[in-house]
């Protein structure tokens, strides 16, 4: 699914889009076959709960990538936590192994970076045109 440019939401348009990487406790390389296909599947059902838009999703043993466009309404630190505590409970419940190979399925820590449409350069260039007019 690719997300639209613009993204309108009662009173708003927005265009913000998030990467967020998050590994297994001490990194382990548990995302794999069955467990990797149902954390997929997991993924995309939580972010449709949560009105995001995955643009790209890629499982690898050891981490997860997650490129989503989310509403102006949704912090970062709000996605990482649903996301990784719903995938948690569920993986951990549906494989047994999870539960005794590691003390929680998700290390605390996650990565999130923000891209846009837009450079800062743009941006800024944009700004000094609009004081010089």
């Amino acid at each position: 699914m690719s997300a639209e440019r613009y993204r309108p939401i009662r009173g708003s348009v927005s265009t913000l889009t998030y990467h967020f990487v998050w590994c297994p406790k001490y990194r382990r390389k548990v995302l794999t076959g069955a467990v990797a296909a149902r954390l997929h599947v997991l993924i995309h059902e939580r972010a449709a709960a949560l009105s995001l838009e995955i643009v790209a999703l890629d499982v690898m043993p050891d981490h997860v990538h997650l490129f989503v466009q989310a509403p102006p309404t949704l912090a970062p630190q709000p996605i990482a936590n649903q996301l990784k505590g719903a995938t948690a409970r569920v993986l951990r419940d549906a494989f047994p192994h999870l539960r005794s190979r590691l003390p929680s399925l998700w290390s605390r820590s996650y990565y999130v970076g923000s891209a846009g449409a837009v450079s800062a350069d743009t941006i800024q260039r944009y700004l000094e045109q609009q004081k010089a007019s």
